[in-house]
């Protein structure tokens, strides 16, 4: 057999429930994959031969296409890898896979058998129990520890001007400790919905009925929503949840009296998906606010996030097979939120 064979899997491999390819790691290209692997890329056999790596990666997370190539060709070389990749299916969702690479045993041509496993329920719990810990630790205890020290100097305070301060920061933490609260349970809510819960909306439609609700709370703030091409999406209540923190922060973040944020709807010029882009003219959203969201970054007592906000964000749309992405501009910020694209009904005209 010689590479230009095009070697096939045998036809045993589709009874597994494991996505199995064949790499060529000299083009870092699939030659061959089973059942299993074609139903979770959502490509067929044929469209995955000479597709290029990229196409199925998702393009905002931090490995890329000359990782993958690294580590075909590390394995070619005699070392087997196995780590954690995020793969973007071929309706624009996103799932993390455990993937691991050995050589083919059954000839001599050096492909890599590349052995890809679905675990993106097992990744989303354990993530979630790792965004709670670090809810409860830093969040909760910060905020306890200031209502503490408030409620002290009321206790021994000298005047009655400085008994009223403290009195209205007790009150204002208590608030915050509540939208902690408030922040799990939405997050919560988020990876429990099954996809049952969730119904076809035309985009532009969902993210007004958001943006009436926030309107009438914040009246003062001007919010503008442009639609540059209808689009679908397939949601529940977690859609709700980050379009409106994502609003919310750019309101109360700014320090004009009359906040304005535009919201643009469309689709994302580099893959297809809906790209819902929210823009502020606020300062900068800290760095150190959105490097905690990266499942793979150290958190310590002196340096975290502390804008639960943005991980109810996160964690709502990467329920729904999306991906949320920061862009800090001179001046403001802009949160854009990705989701699939989505048919619309049958029964829309």
């Amino acid at each position: 057999m010689s590479r230009k064979d095009s070697p096939e899997l045998s036809p045993q491999y589709d009874t597994l429930q494991v996505g199995i390819a064949l790499f060529d790691p000299a083009t870092a290209t699939v030659v061959s994959a089973n059942e299993r692997l074609v139903e979770l890329l959502g490509y067929s056999n044929k469209e995955l031969r000479g597709m290029p790596i990229d196409r199925y990666t998702a393009n905002t997370y931090r490995f890329s296409e000359a990782d993958f190539v690294n580590r075909l060709r590390a394995t070619d070389d005699g070392t087997p890898q196995q780590f954690a990749w995020r793969i973007k299916r071929s309706d624009g969702s996103l799932v993390w896979v455990r993937i691991h690479l050995s050589c083919r045993p059954d000839d001599g041509e050096g492909y890599v058998l590349g052995e890809v496993r679905d675990v993106t329920e097992y990744y989303t719990a354990s993530r979630r129990e790792a965004l709670f810990w670090r809810v409860l630790r830093h969040n909760l205890r910060n905020e306890t520890t200031k209502i503490a020290g408030y409620a002290q100097t009321i206790l021994s305070g000298a005047n009655r001007t400085d008994i009223r301060e403290a009195a209205e920061a007790v009150q204002s933490t208590a608030m915050e400790l509540g939208n902690v609260a408030k922040s799990v349970k939405e997050i919560q809510q988020a990876a429990t919905e099954s996809t049952r819960q969730r119904s076809y909306r035309q985009t532009t439609a969902a993210v007004r009925d958001v943006v009436a609700d926030i309107q009438t709370e914040y009246p003062q703030a001007t919010i503008t929503v442009e639609e540059r091409e209808p689009m679908w999406v397939h949601v529940d209540t977690a859609f709700d949840h980050a379009l409106s923190h994502a609003v919310e922060n750019a309101v109360r973040h700014s320090d004009d009296q009359s906040p304005r944020v535009d919201i643009i709807v469309g689709p994302s010029p580099n893959t297809g998906r809906v790209e819902i882009s929210i823009a502020d003219q606020n300062d900068s959203i800290p760095e150190v606010e959105t490097d905690a969201l990266d499942e793979f970054a150290e958190v310590s007592s002196t340096s975290h996030g502390t804008g639960v906000g943005l991980f109810v964000m996160k964690w709502c749309i990467e329920s729904l097979g999306g991906e949320l992405e920061f862009e800090r501009c001179d001046p403001g910020n802009v949160v854009r939120l990705y989701l699939p694209p989505k048919d619309p009904p049958a029964d829309v005209t």
